[in-house]
């Protein structure tokens, strides 16, 4: 076995296609893009959702849904659950002790007459009120 004599495997490479070199090449003249259009141009390119100029289907469908990323507070009405305006001291944690939220709670809102009292309470950033 001498470097001069190595060769790749049979079937391992193939002749490169060079299109556009003349009708004997037999890829001349249109170099194997077909007559004519728009994908035979240079510089062709499809655009995602292009339907020949159709109206595409994501125009034509109305828009729905919107998911916004500021998460809205839950809000309790402190006039009909009494057990919050009851706590001595108002968190988020003693909330979820007395009134059943779900772990993805973050923010809670007091709402009603009676949550302006409450103000003095609170004292988590999470917990608001109407009043001030």
């Amino acid at each position: 076995m001498v470097l001069e004599n190595l060769q790749p495997a049979s079937g391992s490479t193939k002749n490169v296609k060079r299109v556009g070199r003349g009708q004997g090449s037999g890829m001349g003249k249109t170099a194997t893009r077909g007559n004519k259009g728009q994908k035979s141009r240079s510089g062709y390119k499809i655009k995602r959702g292009f339907e020949g100029g159709q109206q595409p289907i994501q125009k034509r469908l109305p828009k729905i849904g919107f998911f916004s990323r500021v998460a809205k507070p839950y809000s309790i009405n402190v006039d009909k659950i009494k057990q919050v305006a009851e706590l001595e001291e108002i968190t988020l944690d003693s909330i979820k002790a007395v009134f059943k939220l779900s772990r993805s709670v973050t923010k809670v809102k007091l709402i009603g007459t009676a949550a302006k009292d409450l103000a003095s309470k609170i004292k988590d950033e999470n917990v608001t009120t109407t009043g001030k």
